[in-house]
């Protein structure tokens, strides 16, 4: 028997990268998210990250009304009542939803502040990517009760009530700062002495000292170094940078997540998952070792996990979500894909063109 029309269409978009469906897939989730969404309600911010981002790599924000995304992140920023609110150890960033934002009490304070690093790095990169002026926002705010986050050992939480401490939210520290242009806001010396702690006995990074390797917690950790001027652009050249971390057991480590079927793992022994194209690829190439890749085997992996419906699954003929799609996309973009804007990979979106002093 011949094949239905729908196995044929499915085995065609495997053929190639579909831009136009994705695009349909990412403006869908600009106009409004599935139901499914609702249980990712506190990271809201994040998830109109990935969209607006997405938008931008596959070169469409045209669909985009600037002005009311402008608007709308904003309205999540949180300001202290007044200076003397600045010296008790609160974070004055973004909160993450509508659902973390408390309101005021009847004289105006804040009932509670709920401001998160990893909010506040979405916030940014969606106000970047629209073409924000940063000079309107008081980044000076952001930076000075941001140190309030950095702790002894040079690991940030993420908010002030406290919270897990990891590379991560080192990591948003470092892109907040590097994005406002300013590294005010962190103790870089500290900060990377905390990260050169986290490289395991095989070379890879945990998400703390002693933990296991990991393809997240490892681009956090090159990533923050990058930004923070520890890995030089010629890092494979270099023997300054190299002294601190181990560079040939982290490239060594790094190389052996890419699977039989192209795809990388996140850890040793685990299937390949899409996300991982970006996370381990990205530390790849921020350490100038892309050409190590077998970048056809993971091309042809990325087509298996593109969907009629346009976006990316997590593994072969999966359905698609907002998440993987995204890094799916950033990926491809990573691969040089014809029509896809360029990738910053240290900071996690496209480049952005200067703008006019």
């Amino acid at each position: 028997m011949g094949s239905s029309d729908e196995d044929t269409d499915q085995s065609s978009i495997c053929d190639k990268f579909e831009r136009d469906r994705h695009v349909f897939f990412f403006q869908m989730m600009y106009q409004m998210l599935p139901t499914e969404y609702q249980g990712q309600e506190i990271n809201r911010l994040t998830l109109a990250y990935f969209v607006i981002s997405g938008l931008h790599l596959l070169g469409d924000l045209a669909c985009v009304d600037k002005e009311a995304v402008i608007e709308w992140v904003l309205s999540f920023q949180a300001h202290p009542q007044d200076k003397t609110a600045m010296s008790h150890g609160e974070f004055y960033g973004f909160c993450g939803s509508r659902t973390s934002q408390f309101p005021p009490i009847d004289n105006g304070v804040l009932s509670r502040n709920c401001s998160h690093l990893a909010s506040t790095y979405s916030a940014l990169s969606i106000l970047k990517i629209i073409g924000f002026d940063f000079s309107k926002l008081g980044a000076a705010t952001i930076l000075t009760s941001m140190k309030n986050l950095q702790q002894p050992d040079g690991s940030f939480m993420p908010i002030h009530i406290g919270a897990e401490m990891d590379v991560r939210f080192i990591y948003c520290a470092a892109a907040i700062c590097s994005m406002l242009n300013d590294w005010s806001g962190m103790d870089r010396q500290r900060a990377m002495e905390y990260i050169a702690k986290c490289q395991s006995y095989d070379g890879g990074f945990g998400l703390v000292p002693g933990s296991e390797s990991h393809g997240g917690a490892t681009y956090c950790a090159v990533a923050s170094l990058q930004l923070m001027g520890f890995i030089e652009d010629d890092f494979l050249l270099t023997t300054q940078s190299a002294s601190i971390i181990n560079f040939p057991l982290l490239l060594e480590w790094s190389l052996q997540r890419q699977s039989d079927d192209g795809g990388y793992q996140g850890r040793s022994n685990k299937d390949s998952d899409t996300c991982y194209a970006f996370w381990i690829g990205g530390t790849l190439k921020i350490l100038g070792a892309q050409e190590f890749m077998d970048r056809k085997a993971l091309h042809d992996f990325l087509l298996t996990c593109q969907t009629q419906y346009g976006g990316f699954s997590k593994f072969p003929s999966n359905l698609p979500d907002l998440y993987h799609s995204y890094y799916g996309i950033s990926a491809f973009s990573l691969l040089g894909e014809p029509g896809l804007t360029p990738l910053c990979v240290e900071l996690g979106i496209g480049d952005i063109a200067p703008q006019p002093q």
